[in-house]
């Protein structure tokens, strides 16, 4: 199957998924009308509020969230369920509140995360220990030397409550979006000539910090710093075009990262990671590409993990699956396309086990939903575990960077010569 009919047969499937209304949930939170504009967000504005501190009063029949700003600002407040979470929209606001605020919880709040969602837009996402209602919600202008403070009250509800509350906003956002989702959604066709494209995804960013190791570094940094090296080596050989997902840390979602990859043609789709697991002994270099039944338990988790991405920036994340979509042309293409990220992620396995350890399985499997584009051949790698202080130590080398990137950049070339040669 020509590259050609690969991007016919996805340009068809998101169509097809845009009339079920698969795409309608995320875009109150990421407008997918511009997915390329999601790759890299502005710098930090100096004139923006200042979050300086966050406290929590109360107990299980009411608790207080207290935020101190140093100017007033107006707030958007909705509700999601499963997991419960409470959103607080804001304007673009600077955070500077002690390390680690947002871990540990108190009465109807187990913890919170805070960050920039998108250009000028930061948010707050509450994570609720059972279905809350929020009761008050306001904001105290400054006054006599004291900051500004936004104040959020929640209290126990039921289930049934909570769902409709949750219900009611999304029913009034994709009222709003309905006249954003009058566009095209098929990607042009790739013109001829010109570099191989090549999309590098830094994992998480933003408010998604990803697992962190124990000297403390978050994935986010690891995966950003990595995936800087490994680009400008492919762009060294003079044979690729190279774009980033994100450049900065900056949230983008599951689904903005596989339409950026989309809209950039990309003919390679490069997802980088690093693992965790409670065991800390386990470690060493994993390979993973998209399927629908998962290599093992394991790998399962770590699919579940990574999805949810999402959920932990406070997006309603569809529970619609696009897999239903049944088209027999569809579903060739995506076979075809799963079967080209196989054989890229057997060159990555093959290259890297010179430069560094593998994990004892190295290529493993399951459905993760950054790697489901179905015209664009997509491997994942999760380049060690930061909970082994050994793995830990060689992501944050410079020197094993630059290795492991060459080894990368070789399977990449590999991966090339033989897709191209079937591609006419």
């Amino acid at each position: 199957m020509t590259a050609s009919a690969w991007r016919l047969a996805g340009a068809m499937f998101l169509g097809l998924a845009a009339a079920s209304g698969a795409m309608a949930a995320e875009s109150a939170d990421t407008p997918a009308s511009a997915p390329a504009a999601a790759a890299t967000l502005p710098a930090a504005n100096p004139d923006a509020p200042v979050m300086t501190d966050v406290r929590m009063v109360g107990d299980a029949k009411r608790t207080r969230f207290v935020a101190d700003l140093s100017a007033n600002v107006e707030v958007t407040i909705f509700s999601l369920p499963d997991p419960y979470r409470v959103i607080v929209d804001l304007p673009e606001v600077t955070f500077r509140v002690p390390e680690g605020t947002g871990d540990n919880g108190r009465g109807l709040i187990k913890a919170f995360r805070y960050g920039q969602i998108s250009p000028g837009k930061s948010r707050i996402v509450i994570d609720a220990g059972g279905p809350v209602a929020v009761d008050k919600s306001f904001v105290v202008p400054p006054s006599g030397g004291q900051p500004a403070r936004l104040v959020i009250d929640v209290v126990p509800t039921s289930r049934k409550a909570f769902l409709d509350t949750a219900k009611a906003w999304r029913e009034k956002e994709e009222v709003a979006a309905a006249a954003q989702r009058d566009r095209e959604l098929v990607v042009p066709e790739k013109p001829p000539g010109g570099k191989l494209a090549i999309v590098l995804d830094p994992g998480h960013g933003g408010i998604d910090n990803g697992t962190h190791g124990a000297t403390g570094i978050h994935e986010k940094d690891i995966t950003l710093a990595f995936s800087k090296i490994l680009g400008q080596k492919l762009v060294d050989t003079g044979l690729y075009d190279v774009f980033y997902t994100r450049t900065d840390d900056s949230f983008v979602s599951l689904s903005d990262r596989v339409n950026f990859a989309r809209a950039h043609h990309a003919d390679l789709f490069l997802s980088i990671h690093a693992n965790s697991f409670p065991v800390k002994s386990v470690r060493g270099t994993t390979i993973y590409t998209v399927s629908d039944q998962p290599s093992d338990k394991m790998v399962a988790d770590i699919a579940s993990m990574e999805n949810q991405s999402d959920a932990l920036a406070g997006i309603d994340v569809d529970k619609k699956d696009l897999g239903e979509v049944k088209d027999i042309l569809l579903d060739l293409t995506r076979r075809e396309t799963r079967n080209f990220g196989v054989v890229f992620a057997q060159n990555l396995v093959n290259e890297l086990k010179g430069s560094t350890r593998m994990f004892k399985v190295p290529h493993q499997q399951a459905a993760f939903i950054v790697l489901e584009a179905p015209d664009i051949p997509s491997a994942m790698i999760e380049l060690g575990f930061v909970t082994n202080k050994d793995d830990e130590k060689l992501l944050l080398s410079d020197d094993w960077r630059q290795k492991a990137a060459g080894s990368v950049v070789n399977a990449v070339a590999r991966f090339f010569k033989t897709h191209v040669a079937r591609t006419p």
